[in-house]
């Protein structure tokens, strides 16, 4: 099944002596050719986003394997009936989010040590990428912390209104 908006997926955890074991993706669920992974490290506190590419868009299945997030998907598609919408997520370890083309991304590590893993449907390209503006009125995330830790080019991003007149859509 295909979804047209960020969903978290269910997932059965086997859990014996061992350890556990969690199927994080079947291709008969969900039809999607993923052609690179990512695994991601962060600290708490840490923003990555609010992502998107322009050109060569990228489907994403998100995989938490440590500590917790709370991730944010906005609906960049216009001729989306949600186009703008902000879909906000608390993840915390072995959640699956599906986040499907068109939508920009970006999520706050809520822990000391944050892991996850990402399955993208096409790779990255620097001269594609964009970001939205974190702090945009619009978007208005209200991030609850103080001291969020973020890269520069994540602090250059763009609102949402220089988007529309910019990109327009994707």
């Amino acid at each position: 099944m295909k979804y047209i908006y960020p969903k978290i997926l269910s997932t059965k955890v086997n859990i014996d002596k061992r350890g556990y074991l969690i199927e994080t993706f079947k291709k008969k669920k969900l039809n999607v050719n993923f052609d690179y992974t990512i695994l991601v490290s962060s600290k708490k506190d840490v923003f990555r986003g609010l992502h998107f590419q322009k050109k060569k868009q990228q489907e994403k299945l998100l995989i938490v394997t440590k500590g917790s997030i709370i991730d944010y998907c906005i609906d960049l598609r216009k001729k989306s009936k949600t186009f703008t919408n902000v879909y906000k997520f608390n993840l915390k370890k072995n959640s699956i989010l599906h986040i499907p083309k068109g939508f920009a991304h970006g999520y706050l590590c809520q822990e000391k040590d944050n892991k996850l893993v990402y399955l993208l449907s096409n790779y990255w390209f620097k001269k594609y990428e964009k970001v939205l503006d974190y702090k945009d009125n619009e978007i208005n995330l209200k991030l609850n912390t103080k001291k969020i830790i973020i890269s520069k080019r994540d602090k250059k991003g763009m609102s949402l209104n220089q988007f529309r007149k910019e990109i327009k859509s994707l």
